[in-house]
């Protein structure tokens, strides 16, 4: 294949990624098959004859493309909502992959007739979660979860992949190597997570001194040094023996705390580089998977997605999540949100490339068990969280013609402030209200449009304010519109 060919393929399979993601979200189907399918359908057994079977380089590629994953993740996090549920988060993502993991490996042990450790490994591999999944399809039938389920959920996912990848190679060193001793994975463990905490926790600040002293003339410049300190945390974390995927993560949830210069450009730089590794790497994967290999396997495959699905997964969530105040209801969903998604796909790479003697079936029976979680789990989430009453309604998301950058020193955020239909705002002027002086409506979004607001500006039903203020202010704002008299 000359390189103009080359070049032709990638920019039509990624073309046909977007463009079909695009279309096949109004019916709800998660982009994971999206792209896993355009990458099988242009396989040596699909339509597109081309032929991929390197799994060293997908490996290697399936890593790179994990770590901006993780730290676009990581740094697009929440932080005010996710900070509540840190602790819980952490049990699931530790504690709950652990179970899950032991138990898959278990019921895999015996329906495939692998040995312990082997059973071990596919439980591993298959441990973690993957919410991207869920809370696209969930925005395409324009409904959310309650809180505290979405911000639980969205760190469980960012945070448990470094469990699963521990497990992943723990498992493969005591396959592979006869000297290596189930006990030495105890304090390989502390030493993993906690130089990928530390390395993770050193280079955000790093980050932050750097860029703030930095001033280049060039904005683009910023996304740039970003890429390489992502990169440089990576490997400082595995030089030091640690996570890289967790330093990665930590990283970008520590800068997503802070507001530093051009924070903005390099979030939404970060997050199209992330959907780039995503399609790539699916694309990729979908290429690696032979349809013919992995149908001997649907059976057992099949069995091993059920019992994951509703044996492994619900009964490592609800032991990890014994100490914490939280309803069964709540623990049922999360249970069921728990997709497999590129993780898996990615790890089961390892093996292949590690030599261990199943790694051809328990490569297919990933991929399968990947492919049917997502679509069972991820097409039925809408119906469950209706069912168990837990759904929210979807907040819209306004595109306004400006943007606004927090930085060190200010307080004050710009703010969407809807107006509720009772609200005795509505029918007076933006000079009766009595709003805060420091307070500034900046835009309404009203119908469709915006309005730059007066203080003769008559407030209607359903407005959306466009709010410059502090959190006082707002909340100040919040009750002014809601219950509170008018001032006349």
């Amino acid at each position: 294949m000359t390189f103009e060919m080359f070049l032709f393929w990638i920019s039509l399979l990624i073309f046909v990624s977007v463009i079909s993601s695009k279309v096949l979200d109004r019916f709800a189907v998660p982009v994971l098959l999206v792209f896993l399918g355009i990458g099988i359908l242009a396989g040596s057994e699909g339509i597109g004859h081309i032929y991929f079977d390197n799994v060293v380089f997908a490996k290697y590629l399936g890593t790179a493309a994990l770590i901006f994953i993780i730290f676009s993740g990581g740094l697009d996090t929440d932080w005010h909502d996710t900070k509540p549920v840190i602790v819980p988060g952490i049990a699931l993502s530790t504690f709950g992959v652990l179970i899950t993991a032991v138990v898959t490996g278990f019921f895999a042990m015996y329906i495939l007739n692998f040995s312990l450790l082997e059973g071990m490994l596919l439980g591993s591999i298959v441990s973690s979660t993957d919410a991207a999944a869920v809370f696209t399809t969930l925005r395409s039938k324009k409904i959310s979860l309650k809180k505290p389920l979405k911000p639980l959920l969205e760190f469980e996912s960012g945070s448990n992949d470094p469990m699963a990848v521990f497990l992943t190679l723990g498992v493969i060193s005591l396959i592979t190597f006869q000297e290596t001793k189930l006990i030495s994975l105890v304090p390989n463990f502390f030493i993993d997570m906690g130089m990928g905490f530390a390395v993770g926790y050193l280079m955000a600040k790093f980050s932050l001194f750097l860029i703030k002293r930095l001033n280049l003339e060039y904005e683009g410049l910023y996304p740039v040094i970003m890429i390489s300190i992502v990169m440089l945390t990576y490997t400082i974390a595995l030089f030091f023996k640690g996570n890289g995927f967790l330093a990665v993560y930590v990283a970008g949830l520590m800068l997503s705390r802070v507001e530093f210069q051009n924070k903005r450009m390099i979030k939404k730089f970060h997050d199209g580089i992330a959907w780039l590794m995503q399609i790539v790497m699916f694309v990729t994967l979908g290429l690696l998977v032979f349809p013919s290999h992995v149908l001997p396997y649907i059976w057992k495959g099949l069995l091993i997605t059920v019992l994951l699905m509703v044996v492994a997964r619900p009964l490592g969530v609800l032991i990890s999540l014994i100490p914490f105040k939280m309803n069964f209801a709540k623990k049922i969903m999360i249970s069921w949100v728990g997709l497999r998604g590129s993780v898996p796909i990615i790890l089961a790479t390892f093996p292949l490339t590690a030599g261990i003697d199943q790694a051809n079936v328990i490569f297919n029976i990933v991929f399968f068990v990947v492919a049917i979680s997502v679509f069972i789990q991820g097409t039925s989430i809408p119906i469950v969280s209706k069912l168990l009453r837990l759904d929210a309604p979807m907040n819209k998301k306004i595109n306004y013609p400006i943007q606004f950058e927090k930085t060190d020193g200010m307080d004050a955020e710009l703010t969407d402030v809807p107006v509720p239909y009772e609200s005795p705002a509505v029918g007076k002027t933006i000079a009766e209200l009595g709003v805060p002086k420091k307070l500034l409506i900046v835009l309404i979004s009203r119908q469709g449009q915006f309005i730059v607001p007066s203080g003769s500006t008559v407030i209607e039903q359903a407005d959306i304010l466009l709010v410059l203020a502090n959190d006082d202010d707002i909340t100040k704002l919040q009750k002014i519109i809601s219950t509170q008299k008018i001032l006349s």
